[in-house]
């Protein structure tokens, strides 16, 4: 089995402990030593003591050399996190506050990471707003997520089961709260799934198969920040707005309107044209990222919840 990145992590780090344990447990040594030999009982006189070239330089290439053996440790470990193995499955990581998004090759896209087992997976980062940071701690996996620009990671899973990611970069006030899944199955498994099946693996939700407009809101992280159930969040729940009267702020007035499908509508796509009194304009838009069909699914939702 070649090299995962949990043991290319785990043995810089056990490497690096193990020099500091004993350059610790080597001046702790050394201190008591010359407590004891040069206490003031033995040595009532002080004598001088003249400098020893060789010692000094036998020191500095000492310490030179166990810097560059940390140095290249880390190095190696680094290199091989930046470069996935050949056939890796690539999937794209979208991060928005505050949820991931994760696209695969043939269009499917879900709020968890689906991976089979025991093949190595690429993932190519993106950040719609601020920057995030990916991590995984069960696979020592962890990168930045930077607006404008594409960053990478891989990794690899050997057991089925689930495994924690977290959001390592503070990104807003929910921060704490942008958190998702690996779900690692097996190959026939994720093929039955990754060919349409979603019964294959029940609990993960993707946009395949006409979703609902609960499942899209889900699905794009609507739900992250507005509640279905009345609760108030970042932004106003969706619970009774559908047909209610609200009071907005358009061009930096105030005014009330009608939250009706034009308004519902218009929120989607530009988000800052009417933002409620109260709340602050951080939510991103939507368009070009919602088919007719998928703006129609949510509206209808919406109306639902009234």
């Amino acid at each position: 089995m070649a090299q995962s990145t949990v043991a290319a992590v785990d043995t810089s780090f056990i490497f690096i402990m193990a020099f500091a344990f004993l350059l610790f447990a080597l001046i702790m040594f050394l201190m008591l030593f010359f407590v004891v030999r040069y206490r003031r009982s033995r040595n009532p006189v002080p004598e001088e003591t003249r400098a020893n070239p060789w010692m000094e330089a036998g020191w500095i290439a000492a310490a030179l050399l166990l810097v560059l053996l940390m140095f290249f440790s880390g190095l190696t470990g680094f290199q091989f996190l930046r470069r996935p193995p050949s056939g890796a499955m690539k999937v794209t990581v979208t991060a928005r506050q505050w949820s991931w998004l994760f696209q695969y090759e043939n269009g499917h896209t879900t709020t968890e990471l689906v991976v089979p087992q025991g093949k190595p997976v690429s993932l190519a980062l993106v950040s719609q707003d601020v920057i995030h940071s990916f991590y995984v701690p069960d696979f020592r996996v962890k990168q930045d997520v930077v607006p404008g620009m594409t960053t990478r990671a891989w990794f690899q899973a050997d057991r089925p089961g689930t495994h924690d990611i977290l959001c390592a970069e503070y990104c807003g006030l929910e921060h704490s709260q942008m958190m998702s899944r690996v779900v690692v199955v097996t190959e026939a498994d994720f093929a039955r799934w990754y060919a349409g099946d979603e019964e294959a693996i029940p609990g993960v939700e993707s946009l395949e198969n006409n979703p609902t407009g609960e499942k899209l809101l889900r699905i794009k992280g609507c739900l992250d920040c507005h509640s279905t159930n009345g609760a108030k969040g970042i932004g106003p729940t969706f619970k009774g707005l559908y047909g209610s009267r609200v009071d907005v702020t358009t061009a930096g007035r105030k005014r009330t309107v009608v939250a009706d499908e034009e308004y519902c509508r218009r929120s989607l796509i530009d988000p800052g044209a009417d933002v409620l009194v109260g709340y602050r304009d951080s939510m991103p838009s939507e368009k070009g990222k919602l088919t007719e069909a998928e703006v129609a699914e949510i509206l209808t939702f919406l109306e639902s919840l009234r």
